[in-house]
């Protein structure tokens, strides 16, 4: 009975596999771009959404991981030239899909871009027999707290203190919840195993399943004289002070795990983590993009025209920049390594001029700028010659003509 059984829920467990792989999946629309998007918009998008979705930014979240590996499996396709390759061609030609056109994304044609498999099984056959479950475990639970931080402290680095309150392990037991000089006891219920049996009937028969014991919550040992101080539960809440040394270079949903400053354990196990999130307010100046920043300049019309030495502001101090003759608005300049420096390397600094012509001019302004325009030559102005010339193939008018 037991091996019919067995193979009628791998034809079942086939089944539900074949159905999986041929549901509809937009790798484009799970990251958020474009067909068209290029390699640097795919990270981009990427890196965000990994961020956002993260394990461990979400402990315990079913829904969470399953997004973080959506979008992992959507990456690994499009950042890969040749895989995209294949999976635009599947979009395009639907009808090959389960033709043998598309073989999957993990490499060698078979399933190992999807993973997880190993799960359905031990799910399916966990009640025949040789099933079990483990004990739960001990390991505390992980903290997670939100820091706000400025552009500029962000992006030079800085030491923020955090005060949070935690459950750390009782002084007056030693995380064990038992009192001082008492024992543990072997559990009743579970006989020392920390495991029992539960049977259950179901459509294919009798199933027998393991399950971690619920009177010593899997340990196979129960306090015998609970500690006064916390009431056996092997913590007490206390107000924790940590300092962080925050890197250069932090971004809005970055973190820094901080290894045993989490929950204390209920069972003397280790304690979990505190995940410090970033969240970066924006700045009046400046933009950024990874270790780039980004200033807008505005200049005066004179400046623009002739040239000039302007003061633009960077993160430590001001620098004298060159504007040169005749540089027109939405020009973009580089300057190299005045961007953010992270342990990695040093970003660049990109200016975008603006030319700013004045709201109101006097009566002798007004009459010196005619009388430059009057000594202007339309070749002094490219942009300008090219626009009259194609207007007057068009409709034989000269734009500018007065």
């Amino acid at each position: 009975m037991t091996r019919h059984l067995k193979k009628l829920c791998v034809g079942f467990s086939l089944c539900m596999i074949r159905y999986i792989f041929m549901a509809d999946k937009n790798y484009y629309e799970i990251l958020g771009v474009d067909r068209k998007a290029g390699e640097a918009d795919i990270k981009s998008a990427y890196r965000k959404l990994a961020k956002m979705y993260h394990p461990d930014l979400h402990p315990n979240d079913a829904n969470a991981a399953a997004k973080f590996k959506e979008i992992n499996e959507a990456y690994e396709t499009l950042s890969d030239a040749q895989k995209k390759a294949a999976y635009d061609y599947e979009l395009d030609h639907p009808g090959m899909r389960g033709a043998g056109g598309f073989s999957g994304f993990g490499g060698g044609g078979g399933f190992s871009g999807f993973g997880g498999f190993g799960d359905i099984f031990n799910d399916i056959f966990s009640g025949f027999g040789g099933g079990s479950s483990a004990a739960p475990d001990t390991q505390g639970e992980d903290i997670t707290r939100e820091v706000v931080l400025s552009f500029l402290d962000a992006a030079k680095g800085c030491t923020k203190e955090i005060r949070y309150t935690r459950n750390e392990p009782c002084s007056s037991c030693g995380g064990t919840g038992a009192k001082n000089g008492t024992a543990y006891k072997t559990c009743d219920k579970c006989k020392g195993s920390g495991q029992v049996r539960y049977t259950q009937d179901t459509l294919f028969g009798r199933t027998i399943r393991m399950a971690a014991c619920p009177e010593c919550g899997g340990t196979g040992k129960k306090i015998t004289d609970a500690c006064p101080d916390c009431k056996g539960k092997g913590y007490v809440k206390r107000e924790t002070v940590v300092t962080l040394n925050i890197p250069a270079g932090a971004d809005t949903n970055s973190y820094i795990r901080k290894k045993g400053f989490g929950q204390a354990s209920a069972k003397g196990g280790a304690p979990g983590d505190l995940i410090v999130v970033f969240r970066v307010e924006p700045h009046k100046l400046f933009k950024r993009k990874d270790r780039d920043l980004y200033i807008e300049l505005p200049v005066s019309f004179r400046t623009a025209a002739l040239g000039g030495k302007v003061r633009v502001p960077g993160l430590d101090d001001a620098f004298e920049y060159l504007i040169p003759e005749g540089t027109q608005s939405g020009t973009v300049f580089c300057v190299r390594g005045k961007g953010i420096r992270t342990r990695t390397g040093t970003g660049n600094m990109y200016i975008t001029v603006q030319v700013e012509v004045p709201a109101k001019l006097t009566r002798e302004q007004k009459a010196l700028l005619e009388e430059v325009e009057a000594g202007t030559d339309i070749r002094q102005t490219p942009k300008m010659r090219a626009f009259r010339d194609n207007v007057e193939a068009m409709y034989g008018v000269d734009p500018y003509k007065k």
